[in-house]
């Protein structure tokens, strides 16, 4: 989140970015986020009329960016929001995707899979996890004596590059994130 917010208000992605909406108040991206200018709404995923509340927070939004969002899209948001959302994730799909396949658990699959590369992906969204058609994948080797930590690092500096190539492409000649 902090890198989109970043490359829009540098003019690297030709968008200004609406509103974060974040699960809890008390998140890093939260104080990220208001630090620098950025609206925040809070829509904790347990109420009822998430998704309802979801298309609420969004607004005019032209293009959807899920940054550590770690569940699925409600049906509803799916359906009725008309514009891109976007996902990234620590790999390179569809390799170690799916339910479950986050953060550093995905880092430790790619080491106990003997990979010698890994990257990010950064796709549009579908009704299952990590499915939807990729746009962008950016890739970065695995080294013999990496951890789950040091990999994650070099996957994290690629996911910034991927997830800002796939919003220019997106927003071609701007728009709102």
């Amino acid at each position: 989140m902090g890198a989109i917010v970043s490359a829009c208000q540098t003019g690297e992605i030709p968008a200004t970015v609406d509103v974060v909406v974040a699960p809890k108040s008390d998140l890093v991206s939260v104080k990220e986020a208001k630090d620098a200018g950025v609206p925040v709404v809070v829509v904790p995923p347990s109420d009822e009329g998430y998704g309802e509340a979801l298309l609420q927070a969004l607004g005019d939004t032209e293009v959807l960016c899920l940054a550590g969002y770690l569940r699925l899209i409600p049906t509803e948001v799916l359906q009725a929001y008309p514009n891109p959302i976007l996902n990234v994730h620590p790999a390179l799909l569809p390799k170690f995707g799916g339910k479950g396949m986050y953060g550093m658990h995905v880092h430790e699959a790619v080491l106990a899979a003997g990979e010698t590369e890994s990257g990010a992906t950064v796709h549009l969204v579908s009704e299952h996890y990590d499915e939807g058609r990729i746009l962008v994948q950016r890739r970065c080797p695995v080294h013999p004596d990496d951890t789950p930590e040091s990999l994650a690092e070099r996957v994290l500096a690629e996911e910034h590059r991927a997830y800002i190539e796939a919003l220019r492409q997106v927003l071609g000649g701007g728009g709102t994130a």
